[in-house]
């Protein structure tokens, strides 16, 4: 089924302005907290109203502010997951599901039939006498999403559906709900501020920061080539650099103080520069002299991570001091950087020095 949505709404602290098409599928929306995620769901729900625009579900217009059209909730047959699941505290979780089910669908004997098949998908057999607190988190979880599936929605919006879970539960969830996502045959909004959730679920997704959103695109598109610095940043790209034309493919980076050269065309528009941190490669100082985009700099840190060391590094010709977008961090394995140590002498020498390469393919020009 086809979404569309293109919505604003004054939250005070900033303004709501969204618009975008979702079209089958899982399509992400993904941002820092408070960006207006959650409620841009809500308004697509009709739990909360838009001050102006326009919603539109498969031909159905949920809401349109010029022709005064705004359906009820329950006129949408919307599926919202909230983060806190919205199961009835003092009800059972037979009951919860029964309060899925529709009006006509509650006689004794379609609801024990429906309600049953679902505890058998959702594997919530012997459960159906608890309550919501007897329940772990991953149980209140799929009680949620079983009341969801039984009031048949046309679509799904689920509302950062893992962030109250510990990591293992978490992927173990999150499996599951992906084999259920593959079953549903409309569109599902899967919010998250999460960018390794939205790589491994969504197929599509829209970047929301403070309140505006961006074109939706392939997930890959997103990490390979973000658009603007915002996308970058919540793509996990951690090394910036304000940047400018230098050249035919060539940019100066004015907080590291080089010039590199890049892949591609330069874009007629663009104040930044990124490279990610795993790909930042160390080079040997006898082999540095002439390499393209080879630079210099200073160790300021050297971090071990739980299964990585990260190196936070200042350029030779990094301008002012060694906060912000003057640093560069690097990261790599714990083996790949006891061989480069030891091969350099960095440690018995106790040198401040190193040589890093960024791939002509890996600079990213951004807006």
């Amino acid at each position: 089924m086809s979404l569309y949505v293109d919505i604003r709404k004054d939250l005070g602290s900033f303004v709501l302005e969204t618009r975008f098409e979702a079209d089958g599928g899982v399509t992400g929306i993904l941002g820092a907290s408070g960006c207006g995620k959650s409620m841009t769901l809500r308004c697509i729900a009709g739990i909360m109203k838009p001050d102006t625009g326009r919603i539109e579900l498969d031909g159905t217009v949920f809401f349109d502010s010029e022709k005064k059209i705004d359906l009820k909730p329950q006129q949408r047959h919307v599926g919202l997951l909230f983060q806190n699941y919205a199961l009835f505290p003092n009800m059972t979780v037979w009951q919860n599901l029964m309060a899925g089910l529709k009006p006509y669908e509650k006689d004794k004997e379609r609801a024990a039939e429906a309600i049953e098949a679902m505890i058998g998908k959702f594997c919530l057999g012997g459960l159906e006498r608890h309550k919501p607190g007897q329940l772990s988190g991953g149980q209140q979880q799929r009680v949620a999403l079983a009341r969801i599936f039984l009031s048949k929605p046309r679509i799904l919006l689920l509302d950062e559906p893992f962030s109250a879970l510990d990591d293992f539960l978490k992927w173990r969830l999150e499996l599951e709900l992906a084999d259920l996502l593959d079953g549903f045959e409309g569109s599902t909004l899967f919010v998250s501020h999460s960018r390794e959730e939205i790589y491994r679920v969504c197929d599509r997704v829209c970047v929301m920061d403070q309140g505006r959103s961006t074109p939706v695109i392939p997930v890959k598109q997103l990490f390979e080539t973000p658009k603007s610095r915002a996308a970058a940043v919540l793509s996990g790209c951690k090394n910036f650099s304000r940047a400018r034309a230098a050249g035919e493919r060539k940019v100066y980076a004015e907080d590291w103080g080089v010039t590199l050269t890049c892949a591609g065309e330069l874009p007629e528009h663009f104040d930044h520069i990124g490279v990610r941190s795993h790909y930042i490669r160390l080079v040997p100082a006898s082999e540095a002299a002439g390499r393209e985009n080879t630079f210099g700099c200073e160790i300021l840190r050297v971090v071990e991570d739980v299964f990585s060391i990260v190196v936070i590094l200042r350029p030779k010709g990094a301008a002012g001091d060694v906060t912000g977008n003057g640093r560069i961090r690097v990261e790599m394995t714990k083996e790949t950087w006891r061989e480069f140590c030891s091969r350099e002498k960095i440690q018995e020498e106790r040198r401040r020095e190193i040589w890093i390469c960024m791939g002509s393919r890996d600079i990213m020009v951004l807006s």
